[in-house]
């Protein structure tokens, strides 16, 4: 007990001498303004539950290019058009690296996912290259526009049979299931789940909350990622938690790449689809196949960027509708002066339905489905904005805070689809103040396909479909809560009842 009240003070003293001179070397080393942080956890406890809102705030107090030190990471916040266009165009080349969460390195994850990998990786370049042609390309998109629209009309047919009913239509669950069987059905040539089956203990609800769970896991603060040193011991056991997710999602992705070897092997035609091109391409250096971690963790990366992203977007979008009949009224009024009696919607309409257009933009910016985007980190030292960002600092770029600017956009916090009727504004990373896929090399390489579906889907319930909040719902108003995470999602399903157009 002596011994402890004799060095307690030589402790306190010491991390007291420690914290100033780490005040003291930051001033020196010009880094951007920020909160000032406690000795040894730094800024962690200003994260909160919601960190994309409560960095927000304090951009507006400490500036759009802010710094926080989260434990011993050296973390830069970019919230602005300007400050963002710095780290993803003019600095692109500085910032292109991937800061790579810890529980993302279960099983490997980051030595072969694409969202992870370096540019300067051989596999990265290889990866983009495939998807690109094969998935994304127009070509292969134009190609794909049957098996879009049978798509939706299955989504369409279960709608109608829930209102037949009198059933309310789990909108995230309904959508979910479309971009899921989409997918599969592009990757695998086969259906991984059936829209009529009952959300509990159902294929599409299990690879959805498998898949919620990745998202939400990988979103989560982590002890490991603010103190490094101390990873290996992953005290939070979100490693571990990761791990059994790619488990079970491996086991799927297995059993449908196993099969399809068995019937190479018997003689069967090829299905031409992705797997096919997958397990045919060759290296043009070594001649070498994708190895089965690749394939793995490329399917991963695909469904878990494409389901679940697709169908958060449109249950937010049909949330706001919702909540905002004005809008709603506005959106199947250009429908019917559109598409008039025509039973569906084809994507050649989607370019002349601007209001529709609008409403998606709108719930873009308001409700980006990865706040964060994706964690970049400096491979150099970097003079942004007149500061100086050091080599290895974590870099965020908050499109959640951008979305919601004062400066950018009036009444921010207002769903308001018209603003989009009165100026021009690209979703492909070319105008800063709307960037929910990122921007350059390291943008979201599945947003062509994305944008196709999320206008196709929330174009065809709308003009099939008249919808109405639950009673209760009516009565207390629609929840428009988050649930953080890599993607924002809806805190609590959006259940909605909806009433066929004759």
């Amino acid at each position: 007990m002596v011994l402890v009240l004799l060095y307690a003070p030589c402790v306190i003293l010491l991390v007291s001498s420690l914290y100033l001179l780490r005040l003291f070397v930051d001033a020196r080393r010009n880094l951007p303004p920020g909160p000032r942080p406690l000795p040894l956890i730094g800024n962690i406890f200003d994260l909160g539950a919601q960190p994309h809102r409560s960095l927000a705030r304090l951009a507006e107090s400490h500036g759009p290019l802010m710094t926080l030190r989260l434990g011993t990471v050296t973390t830069v916040v970019a919230s602005s058009p300007d400050t963002a266009r710095d780290i993803l165009q003019r600095h692109e080349a500085a910032f292109s690296l991937r800061s790579v969460p810890d529980a993302a390195r279960a099983h490997g994850h980051n030595m072969f996912s694409m969202g992870m990998l370096p540019p300067s990786s051989p596999l990265w370049r290889t990866l983009r290259r495939v998807c690109a042609a094969e998935l994304f390309a127009p070509r292969s998109l134009d190609a794909r526009q049957s098996l879009r629209r049978d798509k939706v009309r299955q989504l369409v047919n279960h709608v109608t049979r829930l209102a037949r009913d009198g059933a309310a239509v789990d909108v995230g669950r309904a959508v979910f299931t479309t971009s899921l069987n989409l997918l599969s059905s592009t990757i695998f040539s086969a259906d991984l789940a059936d829209l009529d089956d009952g959300r509990g203990g159902s294929p599409a609800g299990e690879f959805r909350d498998i898949i919620s769970e990745f998202t939400i896991i990988i979103g989560v603060p982590n002890v490991s990622d603010f103190f490094p040193i101390i990873a290996p011991l992953d005290l939070q056991r979100l490693r571990r938690r990761v791990a059994r997710v790619f488990t079970r999602l491996h086991a799927v992705f297995d059993e449908h790449i196993e099969r399809r070897l068995q019937e190479r092997a018997a003689g069967e035609l090829p299905k031409n689809d992705f797997l096919d091109v997958l397990l045919d391409y060759r290296s043009p250096e070594d001649g070498r196949g994708f190895d089965r971690p690749t394939l793995q963790f490329l399917i991963t990366d695909l469904f878990s960027a494409g389901s679940n992203t697709t169908a958060v977007n449109v249950e937010w979008a049909m949330a706001e509708l919702l909540q905002n009949p004005t809008s709603m009224a506005k959106a199947r009024e250009e429908l019917a002066r559109v598409i008039g009696s025509k039973p569906e919607i084809e994507e050649s309409d989607i370019s002349k339905l601007k209001y529709l257009e609008a409403v998606v933009k709108e719930t873009l910016r308001l409700h980006p489905p990865a706040p964060f985007l994706l964690p970049h980190q400096a491979e150099d030292t970097t003079e942004v904005g007149g500061y100086t960002v050091p080599k290895g600092t974590r870099v965020l770029v908050n499109a959640w805070a951008i979305g919601r600017d004062s400066k950018v956009w009036s009444e921010p916090d207002k769903f308001m689809p018209e603003r989009f009727l009165q100026r021009e504004v690209d979703l492909r990373g070319r105008d800063f103040e709307l960037i929910p896929f990122g921007s350059g090399r390291r943008i979201c390489p599945g947003l062509p396909l994305a944008v196709r579906m999320v206008h196709l889907m929330l174009a065809s319930l709308l003009h099939r479909f008249e919808w109405r909040l639950l009673p209760e719902v009516e009565k207390n108003g629609v929840d428009m809560a988050e649930k953080f995470g890599m993607i924002l999602e809806r805190a609590s399903p959006l259940q909605a009842i909806a009433i066929p157009v004759q």
